[in-house]
């Protein structure tokens, strides 16, 4: 929760600051136009590139395959076009970074194999706690049980 506030305060102070030094440089006028530019170029681009992903991702439900990677690269897309959204060149880099397609598909795989991983990792996890409440592992004893009542006492009556 204070790293999401930091965030919240520490992004718009570090935007306002590199479009004061960018428009100093370049004008106002031109900074506002770069700004709105870049926003139209990248919806743009991350539209066609969502496309791409969602027919990959069909693709991979109909072979019943799991498209953990085309997941993971949608939420990217989905993140790059807020970063588009918002007015500034920082934000802007962040999503024209995760608009080029190698990158953002190395990213998403890693994601999404260290999610799966985390996910396979969970297990049962059996122990005996004693009267104290001590936790301690015992051996486990495969067996089979079988009532009493079931028993067949094969002594012969004469």
């Amino acid at each position: 929760m204070r790293f999401a506030l930091l965030l919240l305060i520490l992004i718009p102070v570090v935007e306002l600051t590199v479009l004061i030094q960018v428009g100093s440089k370049i004008g106002s006028l031109t900074t506002i136009a770069l700004v709105f530019l870049t926003a139209i170029v990248g919806l743009t681009l991350i539209r066609r590139q969502g496309f791409e992903t969602t027919r990959k991702a069909q693709e991979k439900m109909r072979r019943g395959e799991l498209p953990a990677s085309e997941m993971a690269e949608g939420f990217m897309l989905a993140f790059a076009g807020v970063c588009l959204l918002i007015p500034g060149f920082v934000t802007d880099a962040l999503g024209a970074l995760l608009l080029i397609t190698p990158l953002r598909r190395s990213v998403a795989t890693m994601v999404s194999l260290d999610f799966m991983k985390k996910r396979m990792n969970m297990r049962a996890h059996w122990s005996y706690r004693d009267r104290n409440g001590n936790s301690s592992q015992g051996d486990i004893i495969e067996g089979e049980y079988r009532p009493e009542s079931e028993k067949n006492d094969h002594i012969e009556k004469k």
